[in-house]
């Protein structure tokens, strides 16, 4: 089995991989939190799911989030007996995929990018609606061509609710109207359906660039959210990084044996 761990700036979210379909668990992202917490989380979730750690033959690390970055391959090193592959500058020029700016660019929009290549095999543009909303454009050839990186949906409202005396933290929900009635609504139209024609324009501005009609893929925790764009989208896929890790893994791992 292979093991993926997506370390982003919210959330810790660690994939298993049977061959077939995924087993996810999250885990709050804690910079604050030592080693400890994260080993008996990690340990707990296999024990809950009744899985014994030796079936993890490969183990994949993304992480945005350096302070957790040795904490969590220190934990899985002590936990399943292996060293993880760490995605990174390091392994770039093993994949068949050309990076951008390696030292510059987030690792889970490297794996974006390397699932969106392998599942399309075309330019085409992945939006990961994330505690950033990015946008990755890759092409039919293998290569990254460029990233546009807004601040996501549940950032932009809690700008507002930390920023602004009479504002709170409201639920992410498609409204009935853009008309906001109440303080909740007001911000879910502005928000939500703000959020709407940002993605559109990004996207439209990216395809006019490139002229090329290149299909948009969603991802990320937050892709089920505006829901009016369901049909702009060419696949709604919420596991989409850890594809990108999967296919990451296997393809490091296969060389490694070599």
């Amino acid at each position: 089995m292979l093991l993926a761990y997506d370390i982003g700036n919210s959330d810790i979210t660690m994939g298993l991989w049977n061959g077939n379909a995924w087993k996810v668990w999250r885990i709050p992202s804690r910079t604050d939190q030592p080693e400890l917490f994260y080993g008996i989380k990690i340990r707990d979730s296999f024990l809950e799911a009744d899985l014994p750690t030796e079936l993890v033959e490969v183990i994949v690390i993304s992480s945005v989030v350096p302070g957790l970055t040795d904490k969590i391959k220190n934990v899985v090193r002590s936990l399943f007996k292996r060293e993880p592959i760490i995605l990174g500058p390091g392994v770039y020029d093993k994949l068949p995929l050309e990076v951008l700016n390696p030292y510059e660019i987030g690792s889970d929009l490297v794996a974006n990018a390397t699932a969106a290549y392998f599942k399309l095999k075309q330019t085409c543009v992945v939006v990961d609606f994330g505690t950033a909303l990015t946008f990755t454009t890759v092409s039919g050839k293998g290569k990254i061509l460029g990233v546009s990186i807004v601040p996501g949906l549940r950032t932009a409202v809690r700008a507002l609710s930390q920023n602004t005396a009479k504002l709170f933290d409201v639920p992410l929900e498609m409204p009935t109207s853009a008309l906001g009635r109440n303080t909740v609504t007001a911000i879910q139209s502005g928000i939500v359906i703000g959020y709407e024609g940002l993605v559109k324009s990004v996207v439209l501005a990216i395809r006019k660039e490139l002229n090329e009609e290149c299909p948009a893929i969603a991802t990320g925790g937050l892709s089920f959210v505006i829901t009016s764009l369901k049909g702009f989208f060419h696949t709604v896929d919420p596991q989409l990084t850890l594809d990108g890790l999967r296919i990451i893994g296997e393809l490091l791992s296969e060389k490694k044996n070599v």
